[in-house]
Parts: structure tokens; C-alpha cells; sequence
């Protein structure tokens, strides 16, 4: 975009004031000037009054783009597109920022300040403001749009362009299922593969190579460790592995999500993940800014929950809470599937259900682990479960909640490892895993995580300590 049009128009109610700030500081340090049209204060006030001022200076062209925040960004979008020659659109992620620009030629972006934190809303700004739509079709469809502004009733008469590279009936329009299997596809290739190392990591290691979130490995204990000097932070075991690792601290999530877990608790839980180095603290939402502060620095990641411990919440709330808990300190979120929708193969809810909150999760760099509750499934829809998380592509499934009528069964992780482990995602056992040898079992069916409230206990029986009551 030249420097002359580098103009913005931006608002916000008292909701999105803060948010519209830092946005307004981060725009002009990129080199747009911002036409700040109000609200100034925190101060409550209407948002349609500051929607419409932004609109308007879009439609006279005083600015070739505006933004509007307001608290959940919908009323102000709504506002904005009462506005002759406005195209305004909530976006609440990289891929609907994105979106509305490349297929919709939006010109004006509505936010949710009580939906997201500034690093997203930067990201979502700089999607926003440097994706183009060029696309012929894409074109005449806005163009379509456009003759509903100016009230013509036809949508049928503007003819593909001459000049397209693509005719619209010749254009390829890929289905869900389409892409997914093409995705699939690259998965396979990408992680069957097997490059040989070299010099003396060849000698060392053999025909290992690292894969996603770790690496797979035949080797002794001592080549795992050796694996994770070089960087891995996940270990995965084949099915039926006997060479495991003493080193268990790095495959637990130190757990208490229990509901009338106390602060000082909570603080007695990061004091022993920070000494014994577990994976992370798996910790209900409300306590992730607690943990992030008594575990910065110390290499324990903080992880936390959605839809917990039900799964029955609506998807959007379950992605809403993700937000949030990243928002706040956390790296990566543990969501339970709705688990009566996959009984009433409802399979389009359920996935639907998943991606959402891996979607929040991407946008905020988090990893994604999805919550199957197996003790209340059958096989079959065990299968299903795992498959509709990998097709919505998230980073782990696990067994239970902890909450549910049973734990974690090598039987299940094995059957769940199975269907997961050829794109690369991990397995976590969880729920009434209480010993080393429950452990170990569980890392033999190919558990690449271990959700345990006694992990001390595990890692000291890993070390033959002897536990003194």
C-alpha cells in the first residue's frame, strides 16, 4: 500500500478503550496515521454513535480502512454496515481476518475487547491490513454485495471478467473433506519420513530423526536423554517399548483441579513442579495468572482447562475461555469434548466443538489436548473421537478428566495412540495413574504424556527414593 493511503479511522466505546489505544500506538509505529474518532475516556458510552464515525469517515474516503472495538465487537459491526459502502466484519482470529480481506474486501474491522488481548488483536490488525482481495470472483461477489448497498435487487448480472485466470466454472472448489484428505496426505509424508543423521549424531543415533513435539526412539534410556539435549521436549514411546526412560519427571502434568483447591495449595504445586522439572501444572482457569507469576523463569509450562469437567459447554464459550486462560499465562489447554454429542453421532458438532478451541490455541501459539472421557465411551467411538481431534488437528488426545467413572487404561492408550500417531500427536494418560509402574504401563501403550496428581510419588519411586510417611 503507498504511504499516502497508509490512513486509518479507528473507535471504540468505553469497553474497547484500552484495547483501541494500544492498537492506535502500534499502527503508528507502523507508519499509519489514525484517525482517532473517539470515545476518550472510560466513561460509558454508546457504541453505534462511534461505529457510525469511523463508517463514515471509510464512506466520504477519508480513510481507506477503519477499526471499531467495542466489548464483543458484533453491535459495532453491525452499526458500521448501516453505512453506505462500508463492508465491516468481526474477526476474532488470524483466519477470519484473513478471510475478510482475501474473499470479502472488508474495509472495516470490529473487535471484541472482552473476547481478546492485544498481541492477538495486533496480529488480527496486521492480517487485517496487508491481505488484498484479487481474486476475480472473489471481486464479483463483493461487487454483488455492493449492488445490495446500493439496492439493486439483482445479484445475477455481473458476468465473470474476461480477463480472469480462471473461468468460475472451470475454478477448483475444494470440499471439507477434500482439503482434509490432502492434509492427510502431507501428514503421512511428512512424519513416515525417515532422514538419516550425520557425523557423529549419525553414529550416536542411528536412523532417529525428530518429528513433532519429540522424537521417536528405540533406543536405551540413554539415548532418550541424549535426545533431549538436543532440543526434544516430548519423548514417544511405541506401543510396547520396554526401554523406558527413568527420566519421568518431563512426561508428567503435575494435576489439581480439584474445585475447593485453596491459593496456598496452588502455590505448594508450583514450588514442587519448579523443583522436580514436571512437564507442567494442570491447574483450573482462575489459577493460571497465580501460576504464571510463581513459574516464570523455571521452565514448567502452565496448562489449564476448557469445558472442564463436562464437556457441555458451547463451543464458542470453550474457545472464548482458551482465549482467556492464554491470554493470562497459559501454554497450553486441556478441553473436554461434548461427549453426549458424540454418543448421538453428531460428528460435525463434535469436530466443530474441537477446532474452535484448537484454533484459539494456534492463534495464541498454545498446544491443544482434547479430552475424550474414554471410560464413557465404546471403542468405536473412541476411534471417532481421536479421529475427529486429529482431523481438527489438535496436538494430543486424552483419556479422562479425572472426574469421570474411570482413569487412564494401557488398553485405551494404546487403542487412541493407534489411531493418532501417524500425524504426529501425542497421547496423554490421565486419571488414576498413582505409580511408577502405572506409568510405566502407560508410556509402554504409547502414552507421550502422563496427567498424575502424584507425580512426586511417581518420580521418587522412578529414583528408588524411599518415601517416608
Amino acid at each position: 500500500m503507498a504511504p499516502e493511503t497508509l490512513i486509518i479511522a479507528m473507535g471504540s466505546d468505553h469497553a474497547g478503550f484500552d484495547l483501541k489505544n494500544v492498537l492506535k500506538d502500534h499502527l503508528s509505529e507502523k507508519g499509519w496515521t489514525v484517525i482517532d474518532c473517539g470515545t476518550f475516556g472510560k466513561e460509558a458510552v454508546d457504541y453505534p454513535k462511534y461505529a457510525a464515525a469511523v463508517a463514515k469517515k471509510v464512506s466520504d474516503g477519508e480513510a481507506p480502512f477503519g477499526i471499531v472495538i467495542d466489548g464483543a465487537g458484533i453491535g459495532s459491526a453491525m452499526a458500521a454496515n448501516k453505512i453506505h459502502g462500508v463492508r465491516a466484519a468481526l474477526c476474532y482470529d488470524l483466519t477470519t481476518a484473513k478471510n475478510a480481506r482475501e474473499h470479502n474486501n472488508a474495509n472495516v474491522l470490529t473487535l471484541g475487547a472482552g473476547l481478546i488481548g492485544p498481541a492477538l488483536a495486533m496480529q488480527i490488525a496486521d492480517t487485517f491490513l496487508s491481505t488484498e482481495c484479487t481474486v476475480d470472483r472473489y471481486l464479483r461477489r463483493v461487487e454483488m454485495i455492493n449492488n445490495l448497498d446500493r439496492g439493486t435487487d439483482s445479484l445475477t448480472d455481473i458476468a465473470p471478467s474476461e480477463h480472469s485466470d480462471v473461468k468460475e466454472e472451470n475454478a477448483l472448489e475444494l470440499t471439507d473433506a477434500d482439503i482434509e484428505k490432502i492434509a492427510e496426505r502431507i501428514r503421512g509424508l511428512l512424519f513416515s519420513r525417515r532422514t538419516m543423521l550425520t557425523g557423529t549424531q549419525q553414529a550416536l543415533y542411528g536412523d532417529q530423526v525428530p518429528v513433532n513435539f519429540g522424537y521417536y526412539s528405540e533406543k536405551t534410556p540413554e539415548i532418550v536423554r541424549n535426545f533431549i539435549d538436543l532440543g526434544a521436549d516430548r519423548i514417544s514411546h511405541v506401543p510396547g517399548e520396554k526401554n523406558l526412560p527413568q527420566d519421568i519427571a518431563k512426561y508428567i502434568d503435575y494435576t489439581l483441579l480439584r474445585p475447593e483447591a485453596a491459593e496456598e495449595e496452588i502455590k505448594k504445586l508450583c514450588a514442587e513442579a519448579r523443583d522436580y522439572q514436571f512437564a507442567s501444572v494442570c491447574i483450573n482457569p482462575t489459577y493460571v495468572p497465580l501460576c504464571a507469576r510463581e513459574l516464570a523463569g523455571s521452565g514448567v509450562a502452565i496448562c489449564t482447562v476448557a469445558g472442564f469437567p463436562l464437556g457441555t459447554h458451547m463451543p464458542e464459550i470453550k474457545a472464548m475461555e482458551a482465549r482467556r486462560s492464554i491470554r493470562d499465562g497459559a501454554s497450553e489447554i486441556d478441553m473436554v469434548i461434548n461427549i453426549g454429542a458424540l454418543k448421538s453421532n453428531k460428528d460435525d458438532l463434535v469436530y466443530h466443538d474441537i477446532r474452535m478451541v484448537v484454533e484459539a490455541c494456534e492463534d495464541g501459539d498454545a498446544i491443544s489436548k482434547v479430552i475424550i472421557e474414554a471410560a464413557l465411551l465404546t471403542d468405536d467411538e473412541k476411534v471417532r473421537a481421536c479421529q475427529l481431534a486429529k482431523r481438527a488437528r489438535a496436538n494430543y488426545v486424552k483419556t479422562s478428566t479425572g472426574f469421570g467413572p474411570g482413569g487412564a487404561t494401557a488398553k485405551d492408550v494404546a487403542l487412541m495412540s493407534q489411531v493418532v500417531q501417524s500425524a504426529g500427536m501425542g497421547v496423554k494418560a490421565a486419571g488414576g495413574i498413582h505409580s511408577f509402574e502405572d506409568a510405566q504401563k502407560m508410556i509402554a501403550a504409547g502414552a507421550t504424556r502422563i496427567g498424575a496428581s502424584a507425580g512426586i510419588k511417581i518420580v521418587q519411586e522412578a529414583k528408588s527414593i524411599t518415601i517416608s510417611e
